[in-house]
């Protein structure tokens, strides 16, 4: 009962916060199409702020409704005006106000790659268009062999949403394995990994092509569930999530890695697919030493 009581009253709480926001988000996010650079330009701002008062509110009111210890590790002297390219392992909708936990008013607000069918999730959808957000098509290698002239058409729009953030601070969330984890999709894919699914390298690649030179820092962002189970969401809202360790690998970017082309350059390819490759290596047994040393209560 206990439970059902925080995680309806932490609800409420988080749905009349995103309502309080996003009619002024949806009202400026609409002000931007109008072909004057000035009022855009402060109208992002102003959305930029708005989102950032959105995710300060719902951290504090986990902090005051819900008892999750979120084990922040090597956050690092993190700015505001510096640009970041942030790359996660995905298992749970509770990652992401773990990212917020660690990155809300120390970074520019982040821009996550999403999928095109969130664009119709109520409320957040909208804002999430208004923010702009990259959203991402993913075709299957079926409907790719059935269409050839589709190909490399998800990953134009990678290209053209990492020009928008060209020559001003911005910090890009990637989550590599394009989807979250499960042991389903784990077993489907004959993963080489343990705890990971396979990394996506043609994203990645594209903001090194794109945004590489711009780049002060690349984030290594782990998240790890010590209890047995990846908790959903209603668990984190209803005070069923113990704790949340978060761990962050600051990495610099090998000047090889920036300003390529993924499609034509072969080398370049390559250089990204060994550098993604040998990343989940390590990430992989970085969530293996963590599990070991934070064993479920």
């Amino acid at each position: 009962m206990r439970h059902l009581v925080i995680g309806i009253t932490t609800s409420v709480l988080l749905l009349f916060n995103t309502l309080l926001a996003f009619v002024p988000i949806l009202l400026l996010g609409l002000l931007k199409l109008l072909p004057w650079r000035p009022l855009q330009d402060c109208c992002s701002r102003g959305i930029t702020w708005l989102a950032e008062a959105w995710a300060a509110i719902n951290n504090r009111g986990l902090d005051f409704f819900v008892p999750t210890v979120w084990d922040i590790r090597n956050p690092g002297n993190l700015r505001r005006d510096a640009s970041y390219l942030i790359i996660s392992n995905h298992q749970s909708w509770v990652d992401i106000p773990a990212l917020m936990r660690v990155f809300n008013r120390k970074t520019p607000y982040f821009k996550f790659f999403l999928k095109k069918e969130l664009i119709w999730v109520p409320l957040l959808g909208l804002a999430f268009w208004a923010l702009d957000y990259p959203f991402m098509k993913r075709y299957s290698k079926a409907f790719l062999e059935k269409h050839p002239h589709m190909q490399g058409k998800d990953l134009e729009i990678t290209r053209r949403a990492c020009e928008k953030f060209r020559n001003q601070p911005v910090a890009v969330v990637n989550y590599l394995e394009g989807t979250r984890f499960t042991a389903a999709k784990h077993a489907q894919q004959n993963s080489p990994y343990r705890h990971l699914l396979k990394p996506k390298a043609g994203g990645v690649a594209f903001v090194f092509g794109i945004l590489g030179k711009q780049l002060d820092s690349i984030l290594d962002v782990t998240v790890v569930y010590p209890d047995e189970r990846v908790p959903g969401f209603w668990e984190l809202l209803s005070g069923q999530v113990q704790r949340v360790i978060i761990d962050i690998q600051p990495r610099e970017l090998d000047p090889r890695l920036a300003g390529g082309d993924y499609q034509s350059d072969p080398d370049f390819r390559r250089a990204v697919q060994d550098w993604v490759s040998h990343l989940w290596q390590e990430k992989d047994a970085r969530i293996e030493r963590l599990r070991r040393e934070n064993p479920s209560r």
